[in-house]
């Protein structure tokens, strides 16, 4: 079922699903119960959920990367160890670093083969599975939420912060650090901008909320944020987070994706816009090109 032919009722409850408003039992409760044109929703709700195998677009196989899992200590975070998805492109290096942040569920599959597209750019990209304290990601998006959910926000936050200071210090690394994230990863690369202030170079968060006027202060990083035209909690947020951007003299652009709905660039559901993931993809590219070293 593709992403226009999903009500956007049932694109409301499932971004209160995917966000933790509401659980799996009592999404497909509402969905059944909704009719939209005399008929259930509660096919366009299963339609939402993830499809991660068909998803896929660079295999862990392919001559262009190497992937592998890393391990590395995280002082102030969850356990104090944290583990990573490394992929590195084919060659010797050094690579430019981007870290990728995932969403309100752990180490996903889509987020696994978005390291691997960066790998495949020419990347040293890091995604750390902030979950690894607890297991690593448990195979599904359900419990990936619950495990996130029950972790300390700000203990994870610090894994997050360690991963990109991890990526920094790595052989493979080049000078200068990107980092992305979509949903609370770019939320959390928002966080990372500012937290790191110097040591970050460029940041492309997708539909994260911003920072407050005083963390803004210490951004230093470059920052391009794509933003989805329906998403209505991240975009009422946006004025006063340009205005902190602004007062801190920060170079930033903002794309907003016409039609488009938060988690758009995921392409395993329908929520994915083919057309506004492909070209937030190569702003997103060129933009780590111009920066990154």
């Amino acid at each position: 079922m593709i992403q226009e032919k999903i009500d956007p009722q049932v694109i409301s409850l499932y971004d209160d699903y995917c966000h933790g408003v509401i659980d799996r039992r009592e999404f497909m409760r509402r969905a059944t119960v909704l009719t939209i044109g005399g008929v259930s929703a509660l096919s366009m709700a299963t339609a939402l959920l993830p499809r991660y195998a068909e998803a896929q677009t660079i295999s862990f196989t392919d001559e262009r990367i190497k992937a592998t899992y890393v391990d590395y200590e995280s002082p102030g975070g969850t356990s104090g160890q944290m583990r990573g998805y490394l992929v590195q492109p084919a060659g010797e290096g050094p690579f430019p670093p981007v870290l990728v942040i995932h969403e309100n569920r752990g180490l996903n599959p889509y987020v696994k083969d978005v390291a691997r597209r960066f790998a495949a750019e020419g990347f040293l990209a890091l995604a750390p599975d902030g979950l690894s304290p607890v297991g690593g990601y448990p195979g599904n998006d359900d419990d990936g939420r619950s495990l996130q959910a029950s972790l300390n926000p700000q203990e994870l936050l610090q894994d997050m912060v360690n991963s990109a200071e991890f990526l920094r210090a790595h052989d493979l690394a080049g000078d200068e650090l990107g980092v992305t994230g979509f949903c609370w990863g770019g939320a959390a690369t928002n966080f990372l901008v500012a937290e790191l202030g110097d040591h970050v170079r460029a940041a492309v968060p997708f539909y994260g909320s911003g920072v407050s006027a005083e963390a803004a202060t210490n951004i230093k990083a470059a920052m391009m944020i794509q933003s989805p035209e329906n998403d209505d909690r991240i975009n009422a947020a946006w004025p006063e987070f340009e205005a902190a951007l602004q007062a801190a003299n920060v170079t930033y652009e903002r794309h907003i994706y016409p039609g488009a709905n938060h988690g758009f660039h995921n392409n395993s559901t329908p929520r994915y816009d083919e057309a506004a993931a492909n070209q937030a993809w190569s702003r997103m590219i060129e933009f780590f090109n111009h920066y990154l070293d």
